[in-house]
């Protein structure tokens, strides 16, 4: 899956300023699938919703969708370690994702729906609500299935 030229500079463009924040920078200290960490993971789901929505023309917003897909994993903490007080993480994240998002980046409803809602249908009353939140998790699906399954 390539992004053409202007396409990858528009999502530099959006991205430039949150990929380079020090707490988001934390998200390689982590591991997400296999030895894949949460940072890479979430720059894989970016590219391919960004790409889904250009190349099935969904029209979808690319700031909120490219936003949202890059903080969609926002959680910053070790999800293997489980007696952190994180509970199922499975059905947590998503939410811890969104209120760090509000905190550090002022996020707005329609981002906060498409963080929200990324772990549907496991989250079952999460129900994504717009296109940007489709694509996210469907592209989510994609990309953890891929690294669970293929980079171990």
């Amino acid at each position: 899956m390539r992004l053409k030229p202007d396409e990858e500079q528009r999502l530099n463009c959006i991205l430039a300023p949150i990929k380079n924040d020090k707490r988001v920078q934390r998200m390689k200290q982590y591991t997400q699938h296999g030895r894949i960490s949460t940072f890479d993971h979430v720059e894989s789901v970016t590219r391919l919703s960004f790409w889904i929505n250009k190349r099935l023309h969904i029209g979808g917003d690319d700031r909120v969708l490219s936003i949202g897909a890059f903080l969609h994993d926002y959680y910053l903490y070790d999800w293997h370690i489980t007696d952190n007080g994180h509970g199922l993480h499975g059905f947590s994240h998503s939410n811890t994702a969104k209120e760090n998002a509000i905190k550090h980046f002022g996020i707005g409803k329609k981002t906060q729906g498409v963080i929200e809602s990324h772990m549907w249908p496991l989250n079952i009353t999460k129900v994504p609500k717009c296109r940007e939140a489709w694509i996210v998790c469907i592209a989510d699906k994609c990309i953890s299935t891929k690294e669970t399954l293929l980079c171990r």
